[in-house]
């Protein structure tokens, strides 16, 4: 939520935003004012008028930021390469509630990468969400289909939600437990 070092923010445009943690999409108008509370991986979350809401980077101009700068590898980039900047764009996903990375928070089960036909390649990962009932799983699923999606050479994420074997604090990282207090 809003604390004192929390960065005041001004809409400058209407701004498509998801509310957290219900995970309808709302238009934020231009002249709002709020605060941002997390700005990790690329998206914002910010309090207004009391909710909490989930920036994009890709709309990061109506709050005053800019987007995120384009992915890159090298034409010839091998499997290995690509699969490291897989895991790199996954870290760089996170619940807009919980200040930490998917992978770090043990969501990712599976990452499978296939070659396609036409020398583009397919990434299948299984991942799954803290509780099942998560309104923001969808919204999570979106964020790392289209993360994975900006990767060069990349033509298509599947993104399969899984809740088998279910998720619990034993599947985080070390850090990620250290900084929740759930170790």
């Amino acid at each position: 939520m809003y604390s004192r070092s929390s960065e005041p923010v001004h809409f400058e445009r209407d701004c498509e935003a998801v509310m957290v943690p219900q995970g309808e999409t709302v238009t934020l108008p231009a002249g709002s004012y709020g605060y941002i509370t997390q700005a990790l991986g690329g998206s914002y979350t910010v309090f207004v008028e009391g909710n909490l809401f989930r920036i994009a980077g890709k709309d990061g101009d109506a709050i005053g930021k800019e987007a995120p700068a384009p992915l890159e590898l090298p034409d010839d980039a091998s499997d290995e390469e690509v699969e490291k900047l897989v895991w790199q764009q996954l870290r760089t996903c996170f619940d807009p509630e919980i200040p930490f990375n998917i992978v770090d928070l043990g969501l990712v089960y599976e990452v499978d990468l296939k070659h396609l036909d036409d020398g583009q390649r397919e990434v299948d990962v299984k991942m799954t969400l803290t509780a099942p009932g998560c309104g923001m799983g969808d919204i999570l699923v979106d964020d790392v289909r289209s993360k994975l999606e900006m990767i060069p050479t990349i033509a298509e994420a599947d993104v399969e939600l899984v809740f088998d074997p279910p998720w619990g604090k034993h599947m985080m990282s070390e850090a990620a437990r250290l900084e929740t207090g759930m170790l």
